[in-house]
């Protein structure tokens, strides 16, 4: 016996997709799982070398993949960005807000500049990308998934440097909840993930400065990035149709929440 499962599909055959922060890390992991699902993938950063590196990758594997060159932390590319896609790949309708840096600092020693280039890359970035790709869906009434990577740190901060970075991503969190309510009228879906301490270049840099944080967590490891996939899937896909305004926690129990 078979049962009728109309939003349970994770295919992306015929979805164009744009991935910020792609050169490396979770989104380089994002691009190649969104190909392999059948989406066409924008992949954007700043390092071309590895964007196209990325791109054979996933060509050579089967899907197709296009790299764009951007800095984040200018507004201008952040407004062009959704027109340079379009005309190469025609309508985006997933874009994958991953971007981000982190500050490292205390916060009365992060200096103007430094505040600036984070909120720049952390806050402005998303939400320049975000309003000015779902004002083009909102003109030809396509439908958009915007999927916004906050962090744990959003909840919760310990104290020990990275103010700054936990406020951002408190910001991208409350950003993807008032988003998806001033868009529900149109098919547009805002949704965030919100990963714990995952292997990654910037937790690379982390535990260079910090030593084995793991010791701490309750399961001793950090987080596999292939233990998103599924959640990213899910989202980005018609299996998501009625969820807007989600941000989900992926911590592996990290977290004291």
């Amino acid at each position: 016996m078979t049962y009728p499962l109309p939003n349970a599909s994770h295919d992306l055959s015929g979805q164009i997709a744009i991935i910020t922060g792609a050169s490396s890390g979770l989104g380089a992991r994002f691009a190649r799982v969104l190909a392999a699902a059948g989406a066409t993938v924008a992949v954007c950063a700043r390092r071309v070398d590895k964007l196209e590196a990325l791109v054979a990758d996933i060509t050579a594997a089967g899907g197709t993949a296009h790299a764009f060159a951007i800095d984040v932390a200018d507004q201008g590319q952040c407004l062009a960005l959704a027109e340079q896609v379009e005309a190469v790949l025609g309508p985006v309708s997933i874009l994958i807000n991953n971007a981000g840096i982190p500050d490292a600092a205390r916060a009365h020693k992060v200096s103007p500049e430094l505040y600036n280039r984070v909120m720049a890359v952390n806050v402005n970035a998303p939400w320049l990308l975000s309003t000015s790709l779902a004002a083009r869906r909102i003109a030809d009434g396509r439908p958009l998934r915007i999927i916004n990577i906050a962090s744990m740190a959003a909840f919760e901060y310990n104290g020990h440097g990275a103010a700054l970075y936990s406020m951002t991503k408190a910001a991208v969190v409350r950003m993807t909840e008032v988003l998806a309510v001033e868009w529900a009228r149109f098919p547009i879906n805002v949704n965030a993930i919100a990963p714990g301490a995952f292997a990654s270049e910037m937790m690379d840099g982390m535990m260079s400065r910090m030593g084995d944080i793991t010791q701490h967590f309750r399961r001793k490891r950090l987080g596999d990035p292939a233990m998103m996939d599924s959640t990213l899937l899910f989202l980005a896909s018609p299996a998501a149709e009625a969820v807007t305004g989600t941000v989900v926690k992926i911590d592996d129990g990290q977290s004291n929440r």
